[in-house]
């Protein structure tokens, strides 16, 4: 046991490395995003984002944007609380019968122009959870969604292409 316990603290980890900094097509994505809320909105792009019923995979995504590697608040483009302040609902796993009415609740509460947008393949389709008693489907089961973001779960840079595409879009 001692021998194995040694061996295991000699050992270097056994972690993926971190993905190589590529600051400045960052920066022009996030700048792209900022700039695209601002002409279609006229203000800054406000998120508010609702788990409908996830493995908190896609929630651990969407929170690293605020991280300091991200950082979207220094380009206007920021979380809120409350659905009354956001323009786009990020709505992550599957809707279960649960969460369905807050969902709607939730959107009902979001002013116009609003914008849903499904994260992660359970969102799109119910993913591993499909069919199951507890889940009603995906989050256009629930909601008119406008984007789609696949991905288990989807990287934070692939959410803000999804973000800036939602804006061109829409």
């Amino acid at each position: 046991m001692r021998d194995r316990l040694l061996l295991e603290l000699l050992r270097a980890p056994l972690t993926e490395p971190a993905p190589a900094p590529d600051e400045a097509a960052l920066a022009e994505l996030a700048a792209k995003v900022d700039g695209a809320a601002r002409r279609r909105l006229g203000r800054s792009l406000a998120i508010r984002e609702v788990d409908a019923g996830s493995c908190n995979g896609c929630e651990l995504e969407i929170h690293a944007l605020n991280n300091v590697y991200y950082d979207l608040e220094r380009f206007g483009i920021r979380f809120v609380a409350s659905p009354r302040h956001a323009d786009v609902l990020l709505v992550t796993g599957p809707v279960t019968s649960n969460m369905r009415e807050a969902l709607e609740r939730t959107y009902r509460a979001t002013p116009s122009p609003k914008w849903v947008v499904a994260v992660g393949d359970c969102a799109v389709d119910g993913g591993l959870f499909a069919g199951s008693y507890a889940v009603v489907g995906g989050v256009s089961a629930v909601l008119p969604v406008d984007l789609h973001i696949r991905g288990c779960p989807p990287s934070p840079t692939t959410l803000l292409k999804g973000l800036l595409a939602l804006l061109h879009v829409a």
